[in-house]
């Protein structure tokens, strides 16, 4: 299967504004692009990309007063089978996991592992493993109502378990977050999601945000959004939690003035 994705972002800018913007398929994905997403800016601006502590690729750039246009159009390989489940997948003691995970059980911007503890050990203190994560993703996506009307930038996991609404990013939030409480590295992601093997959504096409557990000596995709197999998951970045995987961090006052996402399968 051959998946055609892409962006077209545009910002108003009243001064010269130094960005960073976070916009290329993840390295992990390299092999499968056939037509590279290349970030091309209007008007033309130099660009210079940088590697963070994550891994994900990041693109630094000044986007002139008067304002800027972001655009990228790629094609990827993709395996057209749905994400993979491993229920045999055992969780790891603590003293056991790789030392690169253990920040993956801490509290960070959006994850309050502090105040979501008691809670989850409550609901969830008598599973272990891949059972535990997908109890944990069945009850975040019956608790908490999906809807592009409750986005709001500032909400943590603690908001969202307690105002029962939110957007993806919100849903992974709190899963993740329950996840650490419960001894499970878990991690963010956001990439490219596409209406593909089920009805379109009306709504129009974003970014979207997922996570990944670590189980079994590897990490495993969970959606607690969708709390289904998808097929079609095109990884951007991966991060403690959103603030490590924003699409653009600005260093000055700006307006977002366009926004247009596609992620497409291309007819055999």
């Amino acid at each position: 299967m051959h998946i055609h994705v892409g962006y077209d972002l545009a910002f108003d800018c009243p001064q010269p504004l130094p960005m960073i913007v976070m916009l290329n398929i993840h390295y992990s994905r390299a092999s499968d692009i056939l037509q590279p997403d290349h970030l091309h800016t209007v008007p033309a601006v130099p660009i210079s990309a940088y590697r963070d502590l994550f891994g994900n690729w990041c693109s630094r750039l000044v986007a002139p007063a008067g304002g800027i246009r972001l655009h990228a159009d790629a094609l990827v390989r993709d395996s057209g089978l749905p994400d993979t489940a491993a229920p045999e997948a055992r969780q790891h003691a603590v003293e056991s996991l790789p030392s690169d995970t253990l920040m993956y059980l801490l509290g960070s911007r959006y994850c309050e592992t502090d105040r979501l503890l008691a809670p989850a050990w409550a609901m969830f203190g008598h599973l272990q493993g891949w059972a535990l994560v997908a109890a944990i993703c069945g009850f975040v996506h019956g608790h908490v109502r999906f809807g592009y009307q409750h986005a709001r930038v500032t909400r943590t996991a603690w908001e969202t378990y307690n105002e029962r609404i939110g957007v993806c990013r919100d849903f992974a939030h709190l899963a993740l977050t329950l996840c650490r409480c419960m001894n499970i590295p878990a991690r963010y992601c956001t990439g490219y999601l596409g209406d593909i093997g089920v009805p379109p959504d009306t709504a129009p096409m974003d970014f979207s945000g997922w996570f990944e557990a670590y189980l079994g000596d590897r990490w495993h995709v969970f959606d607690a959004r969708h709390n289904a197999a998808r097929i079609g998951r095109i990884l951007i970045a991966t991060g403690r939690d959103a603030a490590d995987v924003a699409i653009s961090s600005s260093f000055g006052p700006n307006t977002l003035t366009g926004f247009r996402v596609w992620t497409d399968e291309v007819a055999p």
